[in-house]
């Protein structure tokens, strides 16, 4: 029988990531088959997709709580389908909420279950490390602190670094970033991104324009650049631009091309998550932000262990970066934030020096190294 992996991936970076997984692993086992939740990238690679990705794509425990029926039923089925076909591994990428539940019946079924991606458990809700340690064969982690946790736990791990490092340029091309969106080499440039999900648009659109407006009266040549991921933002962001009579500031909208608009930036004003990491990775000076329900804010803030949101500084161990969340997300503060950014070349170049280092750490070549901490749960890939 040939060699079969069953894997869970949620959302769109979890399908990058098993995407690159997949690949990784069939250089060593050419005639691996690949099924279970998955997105079109793992399509692309030959997953057989039981079910797309995007329907684990929850935001918020109200979501989460009204799609508990329906996520429930297709772990189940998915549980019951893994246990019929008996793969050689399973493997959850990301999306521990879905995947630790399903990870735990696997292994106690006998079939070895591996998580990529760490759940956070240092920035909140540590106690979940008692849930893994039940629940895993081995844990993969992409940050390097993250490692002696589960060792502490008696968790099998391994840390093969951060995909992100891997694909981008340890030197970014600002010059060439800036002529493929057209801008002079001499302007300033902001990019303002404010998150890939609806809910984060709608939070933050109308202080980022706000905040655009103060820096267009301090910088009359600043040009803001928005790079939104879907029609859905973009039409969100377009609505807060009419609401806010903003049509008249320098807000030139992008479909995608994030990566291109933070390189050419000056500065990058960005809702914590991804993205920020990515702005470090671009060694761009940042400022971050976020806003989310008031209430939700109060539980996070309370099971939080770190004083920072923000990955850059968490990876960096250093507020390197300010971080203006909630009710001090305010249009002047961020003004005021980004403008000492763009007053103070010397610091730029500073913490441009700093996210150099990092990225280094975090360059492990990712999908090779999580492939060869994965090889030796497979065996000899037959089950009878």
């Amino acid at each position: 029988m040939p060699l079969r992996i069953a894997m869970v991936a949620g959302e769109a970076s979890g399908d990058l990531l098993a995407s690159h997984l997949i690949r990784a692993i069939r250089r060593h086992h050419p005639d691996a088959e690949f099924f279970g939740i998955g997105g079109p990238k793992m399509q692309a690679e030959g997953f057989d997709a039981l079910w797309p990705c995007e329907l684990l794509a929850v935001h918020g425990y109200v979501d989460a709580l009204k799609r508990y029926r329906e996520l429930s039923g297709i772990r189940k089925a998915l549980l019951a389908i893994i246990r019929a076909q008996r793969p050689a591994a399973f493997i959850g990428v990301d999306a521990p909420d879905f995947n630790l539940w399903l990870e735990g019946r696997v292994k106690d079924g006998g079939t070895p279950a591996i998580h990529f991606v760490s759940p956070s458990i240092w920035a909140w809700r540590g106690g979940r490390i008692r849930k893994i340690a039940r629940s895993v064969s081995h844990m993969l982690c992409l940050f390097p602190f993250e490692p002696a946790l589960y060792e502490k736990a008696g968790v099998p791990v391994s840390y093969v670094g951060h995909p992100l490092a891997d694909v981008f340029p340890l030197h970014p091309d600002r010059s060439g970033a800036r002529e493929k969106l057209n801008l002079a080499l001499g302007i300033r440039v902001v990019a303002m991104l404010p998150g890939s999900r609806q809910s984060e648009v709608r939070n933050l659109a109308d202080t980022f324009i706000a905040t655009a407006r103060l820096l267009h009266r301090r910088h009359p040549e600043a040009v803001f650049l928005v790079p939104l991921a879907t029609r859905e933002t973009r039409q969100l962001f377009e609505a807060a631009v009419h609401r806010n009579d903003a049509r008249e500031l320098p807000i030139r909208m992008l479909f995608g091309h994030a990566v291109e608009a933070m390189t050419a930036a000056d500065v990058v004003l960005v809702a914590s998550g991804t993205a920020s990491l990515e702005a470090a990775l671009l060694k761009r000076p940042m400022v971050i932000s976020y806003r989310i329900g008031k209430w939700q804010y109060r539980l996070m803030k309370r099971m939080a262990y770190l004083p920072w949101v923000g990955l850059p500084n968490i990876l960096c161990n250093d507020s390197l970066v300010p971080e203006l969340l909630q009710d001090d997300a305010t249009a002047d503060k961020l003004a005021a934030a980004v403008d000492r950014w763009l007053g103070d070349p010397v610091a730029c170049r500073r913490v441009a020096q700093r996210f150099a280092e990092l990225h280094l750490s975090l360059r492990q070549n990712t999908a090779e190294r999580a492939a060869a901490a994965i090889l030796p749960y497979l065996g000899d890939g037959v089950r009878s």
